[in-house]
């Protein structure tokens, strides 16, 4: 059965229509070809729509292109969304061995995807399993695709400074980050 999400693409829409030369004619068929993207940083963190030149993406690039998309068709249903996420091996598997050599639980760390009719669906990450990020989420709140850039870096940042003054962290911000960024290269592999 077809998601109730779902829509057909405007033929004069400037992302719509290079949705199209690729044979993905509704939202549910970019969703799937978003999905199948491997992850990956984009060149320019902002700019969603790298993943099509790139043919990779993170959380971010690859939902504010999803966004993008039902915001040219009109399709205000659809949500998205940043959160912060505690970041563990149980929802993250790969980074257990990093945080353990530091002796973390987790590590905030920031997410997004989108909404509809308050479930998530994510095209990064499975959606409703033992390794669902759903039950980890510390905070969250509805972004535009502009915000995936400055203002997402901004937001994770200030969390992260507040997470460690207010739970005592023995590390330094910049080391919190370079572990994060340990964590993010091994998922990267």
């Amino acid at each position: 059965m077809e998601p109730s999400y779902n829509f057909e693409l405007s033929t004069s829409k400037l992302l719509s229509k290079s949705c199209i030369a690729l044979g993905l004619t509704d939202f549910i068929s970019i969703c799937k070809y978003v999905k199948q993207l491997p992850y990956g940083r984009n060149n320019n963190r902002a700019n969603y729509t790298s993943i099509l030149q790139e043919n990779k993406g993170t959380c971010s690039t690859k939902h504010a292109f999803l966004k993008e998309i039902a915001m040219e068709n009109e399709a205000d249903h659809m949500l998205f969304y940043l959160c912060i996420y505690k970041m563990k091996e149980a929802n993250t598997v790969g980074v257990g061995e990093i945080l353990a050599n530091y002796n973390l639980a987790y590590i905030p760390e920031a997410h997004s995807y989108l909404k509809f009719q308050n479930k998530i669906i994510d095209c990064t990450r499975i959606e409703e399993s033992q390794t669902s990020i759903k039950n980890a989420i510390l905070l969250e709140e509805e972004i535009l695709p502009k915000q995936i850039g400055e203002y997402k870096l901004a937001f994770h940042k200030g969390y992260i400074k507040n997470w460690i003054k207010d739970n005592n962290i023995p590390y330094s911000y910049s080391e919190i980050w370079n572990i994060r960024e340990a964590c993010i290269s091994k998922l990267s592999k």
